[in-house]
């Protein structure tokens, strides 16, 4: 039986935003549905009938409605979503903007503080949108982001949206090589950047990672820079002006560029750990619906909210973020380092702000509990209604946590999905309960399976997460990628006709809940044995003394062995004692296949710009292969360890 953590109450299930579109849909399409799953089923087996559904319930702007949903579910990929529809992503996210308050409050690390009322964000979009125009650019042009989590980034995406360009974007945190992998793929018009950043306190100038990107980006018109962490000359960056003495004159009367459903809208880009990022360009219209049914519907994110996300603007969650603003919620933005100058620090916020739904990761919950930190010890969390948790599979120790260690009555949200679709496969509601390790439900409109070996449906084992059906929010198409070869290879080689995701879950039958466990490309197979490397995680990231770890297979004499690297807690050594007990509870907890034939101390784990696990790059080097992109990872230097260890063995 799973352990049941939280129950929404009767007030609750039918107040939620999810009750009223229930309601919504049986008074538009004469339904008489009562509960999550009769609401879900109908939204994969009418599909059509429910994206139309949610289109109107959302009352998005579009100066000319759309012929067909869709005009062939049959065509995957490849089907064309709201085809006739001319719309603009901006124009619906600055909905609201005409109303009093604020859009926008701005934290640091070192609590610096800024307010955006959402007239002044409304008008500062306007300014840089119209000198964006007065610059030459036109639809389908793409302006690119080197920045830090500030109000101008969203500005800066809005007003690209705003006049038909592309937008993409990465953290000022990864060096100029990685950054130029990414965006000048896209052969960006305009870089908006930063003077510098600040983390744990210190002051990083980012000029010389912008000339540098700059030269590597001949496509360049301009070169945009905001002030935030420094006060150095920009003469040297060819182009480079500063945000204040750009922003146009407002304009009198501002006119959205009014662009098709499948416009390109944004262009994000994978972890690229084995090779250049590959480019995955995204609608205005899919992006739009699908990203407001998941805030609104699934989150309950609507005016009165305020929402803050530990994010950067290299991660899909900075996306998912900012379109929290079409809902009419204020944004609470936060950069630097949560944990500077101690843990306290972004709860206190949360508290100072009066936070209603916080975002966070499963690592930064197990690093809370590696240093035994109480968030609720520390600050008053009463204005809080939700957390919603990404990034990585959370353990068994993450779900106890924060429950006892947060709050007792709150909607603990764990999602996942991906980049790819700038969404969720997994997410909750607040009509259903949470039980501990599951994901509480798979999103509405999404006709998602998990496959065994052979392509057939399965329940309550590990299988291949899939999504059957086509949906918005997937990509148009791959930069780059004129026969789509490699945007098929990405996904539908495995099961033709069908989004194979990259991730092992297993659905629960009785619940309708999802448990990840891991990427289904570290799969180990000792012996020929699927086991998923979060079954590991799960049981070895309890242990005490035990901060993290990083399992991966490495061929051996014609077999496959499990080789695990365990970084240990400050204080903490790997010895006999502690490898025992590791070893101890894989073999109760899991089985004998799971016990690693090699135990290893790490001083660090490899990760991505994400905070990702990078399994795949250790894997590589234990098998004698070379790693593909050394600067899609957060700490490259690293993999030396793993390196030196591979030598020693091959010795």
């Amino acid at each position: 039986m799973q352990k049941l953590l939280w129950k929404p109450s009767e007030e609750v299930k039918n107040s939620c935003r999810m009750a009223d579109f229930m309601r919504y849909v049986n008074r538009r399409c004469g339904k008489d549905f009562h509960e999550y799953k009769e609401l879900y089923d109908w939204s994969v087996e009418e599909i059509p009938a429910f994206w139309d559904a949610l289109w109107h319930y959302f009352d998005i702007i579009a100066s000319k409605p759309y012929e067909a949903v869709v005009d062939d579910l049959s065509k995957f990929p490849g089907a064309k979503w709201f085809p006739g529809a001319r719309l603009n992503y901006a124009e619906n996210m600055l909905r609201y903007m005409d109303e009093p308050g604020e859009a926008i409050t701005f934290r640091g690390e070192d609590f610096c503080f800024s307010l955006t009322s959402r007239k002044e964000l409304k008008e500062t979009v306007w300014r840089l949108a119209t000198a964006f125009r007065n610059e030459g650019i036109r639809p389908g042009d793409t302006v690119a982001g080197y920045l830090p989590n500030l109000p101008q980034t969203i500005m800066a995406m809005l007003a690209a949206a705003a006049v038909g360009a592309v937008w993409c974007s990465c953290a000022t945190d990864i060096g100029a090589g990685a950054a130029a992998d990414r965006l000048g793929q896209t052969e960006p018009k305009i870089l908006v950047t930063a003077d510098g950043y600040r983390y744990k306190g210190k002051t990083f100038s980012t000029l010389e990672n912008v000339k540098a990107l700059a030269e590597r980006m001949p496509s360049l018109k301009r070169v945009l820079v905001v002030h935030y962490a420094g006060q150095e000359e920009i003469t040297d960056i060819p182009q480079a002006v500063w945000w204040d003495r750009y922003l146009a004159p407002l304009p009198e009367r501002f006119t959205y560029e009014q662009v098709e459903a499948s416009h390109p809208l944004f262009v994000m880009f994978s972890s690229g750990t084995t090779g250049k990022p590959k480019c995955m360009v995204q609608s205005h219209a899919g992006i739009l619906v699908n990203q407001l049914k998941e805030l609104t519907l699934h989150c309950n994110i609507q005016k009165g909210s305020k929402l803050c996300y530990i994010t950067t603007c290299s991660w899909m969650m900075w996306n998912w973020q900012a379109a929290a603003l079409g809902t009419g919620a204020e944004l609470v933005l936060f950069d630097g380092n949560p944990s500077y100058p101690d843990n306290a620090l972004i709860w206190k916020i949360l508290e100072e702000e009066e936070v209603t739904d916080f975002g966070l990761s499963a690592s930064y919950i197990h690093m809370l509990i590696a240093q035994g930190f109480s968030p609720k010890e520390h600050a008053d969390l009463s204005k809080l209604r939700a957390i919603s948790q990404t990034g990585s599979a959370l353990s068994d120790a993450g779900w106890d946590f924060v429950y006892r260690e947060i709050k007792e009555d709150y909607h603990f949200n764990s999602i996942a999905g991906g980049t790819d679709i700038n969404g969720c496969f997994g997410i909750g509601n607040m009509m259903i309960p949470v039980y501990a390790g599951e994901l509480a439900a798979i999103g509405l409109g999404e006709k998602v399976e998990c496959y065994d070996e052979a392509g057939r449906p399965i329940r309550d084992k590990e299988g291949e997460l899939v999504c059957e059906k086509p949906m918005p929010s997937m990509p148009l198409y791959f930069w780059n990628d004129p026969d789509g070869a490699r945007y098929h290879s990405a996904y539908f080689d495995v099961y033709p006709g069908v989004w194979r995701h990259g991730d092992y879950v297993i659905l629960h039958g009785n619940t309708g809940g999802l448990t990840f466990c891991g990427r289904s490309d570290s799969i180990l197979k000792p012996s020929g044995v699927r086991i998923g490397t979060a079954e590991i995680y799960n049981i070895v990231n309890e242990i005490p003394g035990v901060e993290d770890s990083l399992a991966v297979g490495q061929n051996y004499h014609g077999d496959q062995r499990i080789v695990l690297f365990v970084k240990c807690r400050p204080g903490v050594k790997l010895e006999e004692e502690l490898m025992k007990t590791i070893k101890t509870a894989l073999r109760t907890k899991g089985s004998p296949r799971h016990v690693p034939a090699v135990l290893l101390e790490t001083p660090e784990i490899p990760t991505t710009l994400n905070g990702k696990k990078v399994e795949g790059a250790v894997t590589n080097i234990l098998n004698g292969r070379p790693v593909g992109n050394r600067d899609a990872l957060s700490n490259p230097e690293s993999l030396a360890f793993y390196e030196a260890k591979a030598a020693e063995w091959k010795e």
